[in-house]
């Protein structure tokens, strides 16, 4: 075992992409000195200019010039520096990479990955601060991924880079610095295959990135009252691995989702729709949501920390759904 950060695995798994395969290349605004957390330091002085390369501030030019390098054969990772700023780029994004496969009759591939971070928590306020990963699972031809954990974006975005379609990672700017122990050889990371954390038995919770943490927190405090909670990180939303929630369900009979993103339109509802479509006759009952009010991401801290939402919230879910409001509730 070594120990290590969600962005220095981040950072060591392209400079093992781009000693692999001279495909790969790396652009967006200022990657060749490091981008805005350090996550491609290093790889100019290695790989030089050519391959590392510093865009004018323009995500719509960034996101432009990767998918025409996907298509003339090249493995572009294109970084946004804020997902807030993707809308800047979703005309390319959305109209050209995700449909270029399908418009093309199977003639073209897009292989390329767009690496961004999105989250609250750090007084970014409203612009460079949210979860938008709902508006990118909505778009058929892409893949999305969200990682939680160190090991897991090193796997995912290995996986991603090998991919010969376009997939999206978001990144979480609150686990970037985390410290966490990681194998010294770990397995490689399917996209579309999502992890059990915890099993359980009375309750599933199903979390995205930075609330599976905060499940987890949950979880032990429902242990301590005698309530089991089984965790589930998906790791991939599209496709998304509908099995293993579902599985998990038809144990536990009961479900909680939750997600960072504003629980209106949350990628939360889609998870809650697809299960009670399969696995309706054994919900005990109703499925519980957890996320973000419906409104901006405040600046000021007080605001925002109460915005956010977390191991409470996630904890007086399951006692809902469970039939035992907490206290207060």
């Amino acid at each position: 075992m070594r120990e290590t950060t969600y962005l220095k695995e981040i950072n060591a798994t392209l400079f093992e992409a781009m000693r692999g395969d001279p495909r790969v290349l790396v652009i967006g605004e200022d990657v060749a000195e490091g981008g805005p957390y350090t996550a491609t330091a290093g790889l100019a002085e290695e790989f030089g200019t050519d391959r590392i390369r510093n865009t004018p501030i323009s995500e719509a030019a960034i996101c432009g010039v990767a998918i025409g390098a996907a298509q003339s054969g090249l493995r572009p990772v294109l970084e946004i520096m804020f997902i807030d700023f993707i809308t800047l780029a979703l005309d390319q994004l959305v109209n050209a990479a995700a449909k270029a496969h399908s418009m093309s009759g199977g003639q073209l591939r897009v292989p390329m990955v767009l690496r961004t971070q999105g989250g609250a928590g750090q007084r970014g306020a409203a612009q460079h601060s949210q979860s938008l990963e709902s508006w990118l699972a909505h778009v058929p031809g892409l893949k999305v991924v969200m990682p939680s954990r160190a090991v897991d974006v090193a796997g995912l975005l290995s996986s991603a880079i090998a991919d010969p379609n376009p997939v999206v990672v978001i990144e979480s700017k609150t686990l970037y610095f985390r410290r966490e122990r990681v194998p010294d050889e770990p397995e490689p990371v399917p996209i579309g295959r999502a992890r059990t954390v915890r099993e359980g038995g009375d309750v599933t919770i199903v979390a995205l990135s930075r609330l599976v943490g905060e499940a987890l927190a949950a979880a032990d405090r429902l242990a301590a009252e005698g309530i089991e909670a089984e965790v589930i990180d998906p790791r991939t939303l599209v496709p998304l691995d509908l099995e293993a929630v579902v599985e998990s369900v038809r144990r536990t009979n009961r479900l909680v989702v939750a997600h960072e993103a504003v629980a209106h339109g949350g990628f939360g509802a889609e998870i809650a729709a697809r299960v009670q479509a399969a696995a309706f006759d054994h919900l005990d009952a109703p499925i519980e949501r957890v996320g973000a009010p419906f409104a901006p991401v405040p600046f000021s801290p007080p605001l925002e920390d109460a915005y956010l939402p977390g191991s409470e919230d996630v904890y007086v879910a399951a006692r809902t759904t469970l039939g035992r409001p907490a206290a207060g509730s």
